[in-house]
């Protein structure tokens, strides 16, 4: 992979950090600013069902905030892009669809395989 592409996806992950970080920040401050009180269990209920989806989206947030770090490491480390499993380039088509992933896509679809005949 040239430089040019590495920029490319340095700039793409740190734009893609920035995002998540941002939407986190949203949450919490969503999450503290409603302390209303209802009337209408009903509608005590839907706001906690709506507080539990958000949080749910926050947790995948975080997550993707630790893989994003991660790729950015790996960049700084000169490893981005060379999949963990076979040691293989990681075609830039592949990166541009999932700037975080760690595998080519032989390697994702045999481990997609094998999590599919063990039943995961």
């Amino acid at each position: 992979m040239d430089q040019k592409d590495l920029e490319y996806f340095r700039t793409l992950l740190n734009g893609m950090l920035e995002e998540a970080l941002k939407q986190g920040e949203m949450t919490i401050e969503d999450m503290t600013d409603s302390n209303e009180i209802f009337a209408d269990p009903a509608d005590r209920a839907t706001l906690e069902s709506d507080r539990s989806f958000t949080l749910r989206i926050r947790d995948r947030e975080r997550k993707l905030i630790k893989k994003i770090r991660a790729a950015l490491q790996r960049l700084d480390d000169g490893l981005y892009g060379i999949c963990d499993e076979c040691g293989e380039e990681i075609g830039v088509p592949r990166l541009k669809a999932r700037p975080v992933t760690k595998l080519c896509i032989n390697c994702k679809s045999k481990q997609e395989e094998d999590e599919h005949l063990r039943g995961d």
